[in-house]
């Protein structure tokens, strides 16, 4: 399956990526690469996660509390979120609502 990752969820991995490099420098790089890998791993996988909120598949992160929501179609895996999971879970919910 190929994979693109929509520009909300683009944003998301910058916005994940400063919070982390504003804790440790060198941690937002790895944050960065980690979520890269969890969603390069969706090419594989994609399909196999459960669903949430009524069409997203989610999968969680290795090492960060994150996960990435995501759809299929036509043999696309359309990322469309990653998201901190440690978020009140109506505000994730409210978010993906907007998508």
């Amino acid at each position: 399956m190929k994979i693109k990752v929509l520009p909300s969820a683009s944003q998301d991995l910058v916005d994940g990526y400063w919070f982390y490099e504003k804790q440790s420098p060198g941690l937002g790089s790895y944050f960065k690469d980690t979520l890269f890998s969890d969603i390069d791993s969706l090419t594989f996988f994609g399909g196999t996660h459960p669903v949430h909120y009524g069409k997203y598949y989610r999968l969680l992160s290795k090492r960060f509390p994150f996960a990435v929501y995501y759809t299929i179609q036509h043999n696309i895996v359309r990322v469309h979120a990653v998201l901190d999971c440690r978020r009140n879970p109506a505000w994730i919910r409210h978010k993906l609502r907007r998508k």
